[in-house]
């Protein structure tokens, strides 16, 4: 049942990543920038997380479990946002959306060195068809070297934060970690805003896409992320979780009315195929 619960939940954080995309341009067409977004995001989601930790009467993480959840937001998560967006600049979005979706192999063979995890040749064959449909679906074009260096160091951050996020969370519990994750990285950020110059939400619809952001793309998806995390281990979170571009582009299609072509399709296809199978091996797992 544990594992049963731990997929779910991953399922879910997927789900809810995938409406971040989503979010953003709404967010930017209402002439809120990346670093007030982030910001915004990112402190809201803290205040929400330790009211709701005060409230429990929990405590914060001390020592050397408080500094690797702080690294985990001030350098994993701003780190790998910084990468991504600036790696847009010199590459396409497809490109760079699928080089930072090989984080699941980056996981699998730090898992392998570090935590001497077995690949069953399942969960393989479920990889190798995830990448292949995440290549499909997100459509990538060219780029140049920066762009390609920059999305693969997005990447590799990532899969670093998951690993270490699997060793912190054996002694802190989803709520204690996000509540540091979020301050951290809304530290950072304010910061950035603070030197680049804020720019807030035009209108009321503004702050309720600001509202979405911190609910439904932030809150929900990490702290059911961490909780997954602990049940099923960081290559199988990392290998549900690319479920994800499958959302952003079925909601890009239904709201922006985007054409998906065959080919996208056939892509959200496979990568949703890797997804059932990687289920049905921790269900038997779990049985």
């Amino acid at each position: 049942m544990k594992r049963i619960i731990g997929i779910a939940l991953i399922i879910i954080s997927a789900a809810s990543f995938g409406t971040l995309a989503i979010f953003g341009r709404y967010a930017f067409a209402d002439g809120i920038d990346t670093f007030t977004l982030l910001f915004l995001r990112f402190t809201i989601s803290a205040i929400l997380m330790g009211s709701l930790l005060f409230s429990r009467h929990e405590s914060l993480p001390k020592g050397k479990t408080l500094l690797q959840l702080i690294g985990m937001g001030a350098l994993g998560y701003v780190g790998q946002s910084f990468s991504y967006l600036t790696a847009i600049r010199y590459a396409s979005a497809g490109l760079v959306a699928l080089l930072l979706y090989l984080y699941p192999v980056f996981v699998a063979l730090l898992s392998i060195l570090l935590f001497h995890e077995k690949l069953s040749h399942l969960k393989f064959l479920a990889l190798a068809i995830a990448l292949t449909g995440i290549a499909l679906t997100v459509n990538p074009e060219g780029g140049q070297l920066p762009g390609i260096l920059l999305a693969l160091s997005a990447a590799a951050i990532y899969s670093v934060y998951i690993i270490v996020g699997t060793h912190v969370l054996q002694t802190v519990s989803p709520l204690q970690s996000s509540t540091v994750i979020f301050a951290s990285a809304g530290t950072v950020y304010g910061m950035l805003t603070l030197a680049s110059g804020a720019h807030w939400p035009a209108s009321q619809n503004g702050w309720g896409i600001i509202l979405g952001t911190v609910i439904i793309a932030t809150v929900i998806p990490v702290v059911t992320f961490l909780a997954g995390l602990q049940r099923i281990g960081p290559t199988n979170a990392s290998m549900l979780s690319t479920l994800e571009p499958v959302v952003t582009v079925v909601l890009s299609g239904l709201l922006f009315h985007e054409t998906l072509k065959p080919i996208t399709l056939v892509g959200g296809g496979m990568i949703l195929t890797s997804v059932i199978l990687l289920t049905r091996s921790e269900l038997r797992r779990a049985n």
